[in-house]
């Protein structure tokens, strides 16, 4: 994301419009944009400062409070589904929270789940299908992949 510009930028260019020139006569003056001229009278206007906004985002701490409670649910319930866990914190503290956003806190948080696909091996596709018919689970590399 790009800085924004100097606080003394931005003072010379309120002066420069404050004291009677057009907004693209200062864009020119200071090689500005026209936008920035227009969108920075507008806040001293609506805000009264130049000061720039703050940039970025909360920061996650949006389901901090909820810690223990995701935490609880996620240790009583191995296989719950992030709909479902979304579903659980609404219906429980009335915040909602996006399936998406719940998978990444708690990877964030240690939480690690990588699902295995236990996909059947056809007849005649792996060497080795005596092997892995009298196993209890497949193979889960591809070294039993004919080539």
């Amino acid at each position: 994301m790009p800085k924004p510009y100097s606080l003394d930028l931005r003072e010379r260019v309120v002066g420069f419009v404050e004291a009677g020139q057009s907004r693209h006569a200062a864009a020119a003056h200071f090689k500005v944009s026209v936008s920035f001229v227009v969108n920075l009278m507008k806040a001293v206007r609506m805000r009264g400062s130049f000061v720039p906004k703050p940039s970025g985002g909360r920061g996650h701490a949006k389901l901090e409070p909820h810690r223990s409670f995701l935490l609880a649910q996620v240790v009583e319930k191995a296989d719950i589904t992030m709909p479902e866990l979304a579903a659980e914190l609404a219906a429980a503290t009335g915040e909602k929270a996006d399936p998406a956003s719940l998978s990444r806190w708690l990877i964030r948080a240690g939480y690690r789940f990588k699902k295995r696909m236990a996909r059947p091996v056809r007849k005649g596709f792996c060497r080795d299908w005596r092997l892995i018919q009298s196993a209890s689970t497949y193979p889960t590399s591809r070294s039993f992949l004919r080539p």
